[in-house]
């Protein structure tokens, strides 16, 4: 198994100061002023809701990520990233700690991980792989913009990822939303070269207050997931204080 860099020797200063630059890339992709983004951030999450009140049922969940959240997944996640910065920054220091050669972003959102991941020398290439037909076309405008393009591909799913074998997963709040996670982490390890390391997390609760209605929580939905990850994957120990863990294949 591969021995973790240094958790000194990853910098993200850069995206501590501005998240990347991503209101910078946001104003242009959507066509608006500081000003007008700024107002519409903070309502970005209930806006979000308000496009499927109740919780999300499993049938729905592919149309409503794909098509439904049109571009109101960008403000969201873009609020959520700047607000969580500290948060988000550790998880950017752990995967520079891990991240190395073909890398697969799922999930990927605004991009915030998968700019980050290609501007390492250990990687050869990022496969950012989102549903969302605006957080493709949102994350190769930024990844043009910050001169990353040579080493970033977007792409709706898996399947068209070819055959890639990946020696990096990356998989950040994105389980929980998933009809059927085992079946995806089945898939994550039939893809993983035999040293990969997946760098994942999970967050199966709707709230006390149901105030994550797109979250599947359903007890038998939740055991087979662990089932499956016990059984097919090992945790690695990494010395950051945070909710993300590091698996590498059984």
């Amino acid at each position: 198994m591969q021995q973790l860099r240094g958790s000194q020797d990853v910098d993200v200063n850069a995206f501590l100061r501005d998240g990347l630059d991503v209101k910078t890339h946001l104003t242009r992709y959507l066509t608006l002023s500081l000003e007008e983004l700024e107002k519409l951030l903070p309502k970005s999450m209930d806006n979000l809701a308000a496009l499927h009140p109740g919780p999300l049922r499993s049938k729905d969940a592919t149309e409503f990520y794909e098509n439904t959240v049109g571009t109101g997944h960008l403000l969201e996640l873009a609020a959520w990233h700047l607000s969580s910065s500290d948060y988000i920054a550790d998880t950017l220091r752990l995967q520079g700690m891990m991240a190395r050669g073909q890398v697969l972003d799922f999930g990927g959102g605004i991009g915030t991980h998968a700019l980050s991941a290609a501007t390492l020398p250990e990687v050869d290439h990022v496969w950012f792989v989102d549903l969302n037909p605006h957080n493709q076309a949102f994350v190769q405008q930024r990844a043009q913009a910050l001169g990353l393009s040579h080493k970033l591909s977007v792409h709706r799913d898996l399947h068209s990822t070819a055959d890639m074998c990946f020696d990096t997963v990356v998989c950040l709040d994105v389980l929980e939303h998933l009809p059927n996670p085992s079946a995806q982490l089945l898939e994550f390890h039939q893809r993983m070269a035999p040293d990969a390391i997946a760098l994942l997390n999970w967050y199966f609760f709707k709230g006390y207050n149901g105030e994550y209605p797109f979250h599947f929580d359903d007890s038998a939905l939740v055991n087979c997931f662990f089932r499956t990850l016990q059984g097919q994957f090992l945790e690695l120990f990494h010395p950051l204080l945070i909710t993300a863990r590091l698996y590498g294949k059984v």
